[in-house]
Order: C-alpha cells, then structure tokens, then sequence
C-alpha cells in the first residue's frame, strides 16, 4: 500500500487544458455550492439515494470534512475536477478496501455545462492510473446505469472490460437501480496489458 493524501494529479488534454484532479479546498466554497445548486435536477438521475429519507444537502464545510477523514484513513480518493482553474465537477475513488481484495470503486459527476468536451473520460483515466500505478490498488470497478449513454462512452473509449450486468446494485432515483459493471486491474496497465502504460497513455495512442 501506497496510499498518500492529500494528492494532486494533472493531465495536460490535447486541446491544451490542463485537467487537474485535486483536493476539495476551503477557498471552493462558493464555485462548489453555485455549481451543485446549477446542476441539482441534472445530477438527480444519477447521484445515490438511501431508502426512505429525503435528499438533505451537507454543508460545504461538514462535506470536506468528511472528505478528508476518509481520504486519510484510506477509504476514499475524494477529487474535485478542475480544469484551467475552474471545478466542473468531481473523480473519486470510493469504499476502498485493503487485505486480500486491494480494490475500491470509481465514480465522477460534471456540470452539465461541461459534458462532451472529454473531461470525464481523461479525468477517469488519471484516476484509474493513480489508484493502479501510484496508490497500490489491484482492481477498480466502474457501474453505469444501463441508460447512461454518456458514461457508457466513457468506458468504451477507455476499453474497460465488461464484467455483466449486476441487479439493484445501488439505490439512486428513489430506486434500486441495475448496472452494467466494468473492471480494470493493475495486470491490465502493466507489460502485455490492453492499456500497458496506463490509460492515460492509451488515450494519446489512441488520438
């Protein structure tokens, strides 16, 4: 385990951006909370419920609070995507667990405003290559809705593995929700791997 936090990790795009997964900051307060009210009805759809309560949004400061503790007892890689600057939304590695499995989740939100561009797709790539290369994790899982046609892009430019279909994985919607699974492990970015070099690499191979 190589675990470490807090971390930075940057990505120059080609069109020249520079998308940079990092810590949520006390100075973000104001981008973080403009951006989530502007995209509430957006990320509905898509964001985690818990049967039976209502929606209650955290404060800024409780949030990052919570972000950090989790990110230093190793269980969660909490990024906010930033690019040039400006936070178009969030990476995170989340329910990490060590032993014998070394291996954890990843998921990510953008602002509406922002999809399309490639965000997410090389924003997932440095996060897969961070928690495989850097971190010490041996498998990552990514689940998609079945109707997340955006997302499903992701992975499939990324050429992530399908794993099958899991019923009622996660609670999202007010309902228990089916996804299509995909999973990448450490032998996958290393010598005789589909992404070897690290998926980061396998997008610029790819143009």
């Amino acid at each position: 385990m190589s675990w470490r936090w807090p971390v930075t990790r940057r990505t120059v795009l080609p069109s020249g951006e520079v998308l940079t997964l990092r810590p949520l900051e006390r100075g973000d307060r104001v981008a973080w909370e403009s951006l989530r009210r502007r995209n509430r009805a957006w990320l509905s759809r898509w964001e985690s419920t818990v049967p039976g309560e209502p929606r209650r949004p955290m404060s800024f400061r409780r949030l990052r609070r919570g972000f950090d503790l989790a990110a230093r007892d190793g269980v969660l890689l909490p990024f906010v995507i930033d690019v040039d600057g400006r936070i178009v939304g969030q990476m995170q590695l989340f329910d990490v667990v060590w032993g014998s499995r070394a291996g954890g989740w990843a998921g990510y939100w953008l602002d509406e405003a922002t999809t399309g561009r490639g965000y997410a797709t090389w924003g997932l790539a440095t996060l897969l290559d961070h928690a495989l290369l850097i971190a010490g994790l041996h498998r990552v899982e990514v689940g998609i809705r079945p109707e997340n046609t955006a997302s499903l892009a992701v992975v499939a430019r990324l050429r992530l593995p399908e794993e099958g279909l899991r019923r009622g994985l996660m609670h999202v919607e007010g309902a228990w929700r089916d996804h299509r699974c995909f999973a990448v492990l450490a032998e996958d970015l290393g010598p005789g791997g589909f992404a070897e070099g690290g998926l980061v690499a396998l997008l610029r191979r790819s143009g």
